[in-house]
């Protein structure tokens, strides 16, 4: 459960091209956990769209809500900034260079992922700092003056007092981890330590597999993500959904996500909760009788299970649905509601909903009410 009454701010500096999980999860798991989070970008408004990437394509369109021009950092108690190509035009902006500085100067928590850091370089903040980032940035950090630490993986966090830096994405769950820590914050775990398994598929939604599973992780859940006639180790392909115009969204490839458990091996009985993505991957799931039995046990036993979008088609074809209030994916109502679900309407795509053991969502922007609903069934609460 997030502690809602917060009063911490955090500022993220965002500009387009900048890594698109680098920029969601952080921005998504820290609203779960109770803080609030403000995105700006020079010469944009709230409301206005980010472009960001992912390997040198473009990814999902990233909205901003807060105006650059607006914000006082005064007010805000730390700073969050993305990585890849954002960050380098961003260094050029003598206020993004300042705001920056601000954190830096007033020993407020910093993280910095991935190219993120080449604007602290450009504030001269990083003299005698022991930081880490993605290794092709260790020439110039070591010019600017830090204490270079070569990233052993792409994984790689370090912490310096309230500077924390990450090498890319996949260290996530350390990297939020450990700027937690540096806002002070304190996660309580109701019972043991929680184990959660994730149904995936190839062309789930990008963000609907990443967030939650990251954000879970930095709880320190043990987290799982399984695929039928799958073994850990292999890849699933994920899709990136947005809208551009048409009657429907348009698909894309996202980035790849590596399984770490495997389907056929799996003790269903060993995890507390099931997370289920969604994007086009719930369609095909939702045929295999071996699925259908995993999700029958969860349900059956009352515990807790999430799930988002276009993952409620598998809750419908496993019979689980009859007389639960239900949101899902506009598209997906069909299911709910011929599977004997309550329909509930939701006032925007943001909004979901709990019944019981069983949290639903509508769409991947509303992550940051899905994983608190989920955090609240699970024991789980961060405080600051």
């Amino acid at each position: 459960m997030a502690n809602l009454s917060s009063p911490k701010k955090i500022l993220m500096l965002c500009g387009d091209y900048m890594e698109d999980l680098e920029a969601i999860v952080p921005f998504q798991a820290l609203q779960a956990y109770g803080l609030s989070v403000h995105a700006v970008c020079p010469g944009k408004r709230s409301g206005d769209i980010c472009r960001t990437s992912y390997s040198e394509d473009r990814a999902h369109n990233f909205i901003l809500n807060a105006t650059f021009d607006e914000i006082d950092p005064t007010t805000y108690d730390a700073l969050v900034i993305p990585g890849a190509r954002g960050p380098e035009y961003l260094a050029t902006i003598e206020s993004v260079v300042q705001y920056a500085k601000h954190f830096a100067d007033f020993g407020k928590p910093i993280a910095s992922i991935c190219h993120g850091s080449l604007i602290l370089a450009a504030g001269n903040v990083l003299q005698g700092r022991t930081l880490t980032a993605f290794p092709t940035l260790g020439p110039v950090l070591v010019t600017a003056g830090a204490n270079w630490v070569k990233p052993e993986t792409l994984a790689s966090c370090f912490v310096d007092g309230n500077l924390v830096t990450g090498a890319a994405y996949y260290g996530h769950a350390e990297y939020i981890s450990s700027f937690i820590k540096a806002l002070k914050g304190t996660i309580t775990v109701t019972g043991s330590n929680k184990r959660i398994l994730f149904l995936c598929g190839d062309f789930m939604e990008d963000y609907e597999i990443y967030v939650p599973f990251q954000s879970l992780q930095v709880l320190g859940c043990h987290v799982d993500a399984i695929a039928p006639n799958m073994e850990a180790g292999k890849t699933c392909y994920t899709a990136i959904h947005q809208f551009e115009g048409d009657q429907n969204f348009s698909e894309k490839s996202g980035h790849e996500f590596v399984l770490t458990a495997t389907f056929k091996d799996i003790d269903a009985s060993s995890y507390h909760g099931l997370v289920i993505p969604g994007g086009r991957a719930a369609e095909s799931l939702a045929l295999e009788p071996e699925v259908i039995k995993l999700v029958q046990h969860f349900m059956n036993l009352g515990k807790p299970v999430a799930s988002m979008g276009y993952g409620q088609q598998i809750l419908a074809a496993a019979d689980v649905l009859r007389g639960k209030k239900c949101t899902a994916y506009p598209a997906a109502k069909l299911h709910v509601v011929l599977a004997g679900a309550t329909w509930m309407e939701p006032d925007s795509i943001e909004s979901c909903f709990t019944d019981g053991n069983l949290v639903t969502g509508a769409c991947w922007s509303g992550h940051p009410q899905f994983i608190a609903q989920y955090m609240k069934l699970l024991g789980i609460k961060v405080t600051f």
